[in-house]
């Protein structure tokens, strides 16, 4: 049977604390907070003693003592054990060694970017990199910080890993945007055609056909486009209720005004409690 190794990076967490010094969970969680763990590692309190417990039952960690003090209740410490110690050596080993697929929001933004106009992106994109310079004035501050304080940086390599992370997607983002407004992003002329202005089905494929062979567009990346630009014509042909797409990918319909006396009204195409989750 294969290793199961933990998932949850609290349980990486856990593990390197207690090989430092057997500790009780309350002690887990305020040790992390003070090293500010929580800026890279999602720490709740309910979830450490979820995490604790189940290093416990894996025999990751094991109970040494229970001890109380004055009338505050019992606290449970724990230490690692040999087999914890190994577990901990080669899930480090592993993760710095070999890089893993993340699946990140904005890359699936980007792979669906032509949903959005090319004007809107270069606005959103914009909205972005300020955003993205604010994080790495925000990391450089706290790398300043702890210089300040006499911290080593080996303590607090993460925040400089963020902030080399924001760099180069600043970088990626300038680039796109200019490659957007200058027009000289490979497809432009497609992604054009995708939002044209005709509303007759047949138009609509034409528009998107012309532009895919001026710009030499062949094979299964030209299919995909076709495809997709036929499922939509389909829709508009077929039912006024047909749509190719799943129903939260549907524009919404807009917000009716607030009845009389409702202030709050009904939610609008933007409220997030409208969006799928999974």
């Amino acid at each position: 049977m294969a290793h199961q190794r933990p998932a949850n990076m609290l349980a990486l967490a856990v593990l390197a604390l207690l090989n430092e010094r057997p500790m009780h969970p309350y002690e887990m969680s305020t040790t992390m907070r003070e090293r500010h763990k929580e800026n890279s590692i999602k720490l709740t309190y309910g979830s450490l003693y979820t995490v604790v417990e189940s290093l416990a039952r894996g025999g990751y960690i094991r109970a040494r003592e229970t001890v109380r003090e004055g009338r505050r209740p019992e606290r449970t410490i724990y230490e690692i054990t040999t087999a914890g110690r190994t577990e901990l050596y080669d899930w480090m080993s592993e993760l710095v060694s070999t890089p893993a697929k993340e699946y990140l929001r904005f890359e699936a933004a980007l792979s669906m970017l032509a949903v959005l106009t090319p004007e809107d992106a270069v606005r959103l994109l914009t909205e972005r990199r300020g955003r993205l310079m604010l994080q790495i004035e925000h990391a450089r501050a706290g790398e300043a910080l702890t210089v300040r304080e006499g911290l080593p940086r080996l303590f607090m390599l993460e925040t400089g890993f963020v902030s080399a992370l924001a760099q180069a997607e600043l970088r990626y983002v300038d680039e796109l945007i200019k490659m957007i407004s200058e027009r000289t992003l490979d497809g432009i002329h497609i992604w054009d055609a995708i939002h044209t202005r005709e509303t007759e089905p047949d138009r609509i494929r034409d528009v998107v056909v012309r532009a895919l062979r001026a710009g030499g567009h062949t094979g299964s990346a030209a299919d995909a486009v076709l495809n997709t630009t036929e499922r939509a014509i389909a829709a508009q042909a077929g039912p006024a209720d047909a749509s190719p797409w799943p129903a939260w990918e549907q524009p919404a319909p807009p917000a009716p005004s607030a009845a009389p006396g409702d202030a709050a009204g009904t939610p609008g195409p933007h409220d997030r409690s409208r969006r799928p989750t999974t």
